[in-house]
């Protein structure tokens, strides 16, 4: 009988994948977003920016989202590490694929695609 295990080329048995991962049922509803937003100190285009994007956030993420503001003068070597080039610039590290939006997030239609948050 075949319990789902394989068996190595050393002769011992190796767990086979389970089908119906609880990953592979996760509702997109229900996905976590992480995000990075970063600025360049308290201009007004930097709070605008801020206020735009948990604005957003609370409308379409409610409670799915961790959002971390970076100020680049004061971690300059946070966005030299993630490559930062204009401010204000978000990064959706997770869920993957990551994506990078530049601007001050009043478009909301260009966030919502960026962030791919439109359903199809």
């Amino acid at each position: 009988m075949n319990n789902g295990n394989k068996k190595t080329t050393n002769g011992k048995r190796k767990a086979g994948k389970k089908k119906g991962l609880a990953r592979d049922r996760e509702d997109p509803e229900e996905k976590k977003y992480s995000l990075r937003l970063y600025v360049t100190g308290q201009t007004p285009r930097s709070m605008r920016s801020i206020e735009n994007l948990r604005r957003l956030c609370e409308m379409h993420l409610k409670d799915r989202y961790d959002l971390e503001v970076i100020d680049i003068y004061q971690q300059p070597s946070l966005a030299k590490e993630m490559q930062i080039l204009a401010a204000p610039t978000l990064v959706k590290a997770l869920p993957l694929p990551l994506r990078r939006l530049v601007g001050d997030f009043s478009d909301q239609d260009r966030v919502v695609i960026g962030l791919d948050l439109a359903v199809a």
